[in-house]
């Protein structure tokens, strides 16, 4: 990734969180999510954008369907906010590397029990 596509990416990150915290209004947006990367393309024509969230499967499919929802507002705003020839399509995907993460640990934390266990046995 080039720098200019970093720093576009960063900003983008950027905009659309702060977007998120003041401007949406969509009730399927208001929980709590967390911008956590943009990933936006070399021609700078698509933007990923990863977000995180707590909750289930059901709370996602939602918030999933309000950004799908807000995707033109969410473009427009950049498009207002930010001065670039072409502001990127912005597809939205759910980063699960905090879940992914929590896992490891309690399974770290499950072989550590396990093994002073066995060592107590013996």
């Amino acid at each position: 990734m080039t720098r200019r596509t970093e720093r576009v990416s960063n900003l983008i990150r950027q905009e659309i969180s702060e977007l998120l915290r003041q401007q949406i209004n969509d009730p399927r947006l208001n929980s709590f999510i967390s911008v956590t990367k943009v990933s936006t393309s070399r021609d700078l024509r698509h933007a990923k954008v990863f977000v995180s969230t707590l909750g289930n499967e059901a709370s996602k499919s939602e918030i999933s369907q309000g950004f799908t929802a807000a995707s033109g507002f969410l473009r427009r705003e950049l498009a207002r906010r930010l001065r670039l020839r072409h502001v990127p399509e912005l597809s939205f995907h759910f980063d699960d590397s905090i879940d992914r993460g929590a896992e490891v640990l309690r399974l770290i934390k499950q072989v550590a029990s396990n093994s002073s266990e066995d060592e107590d046995e013996h």
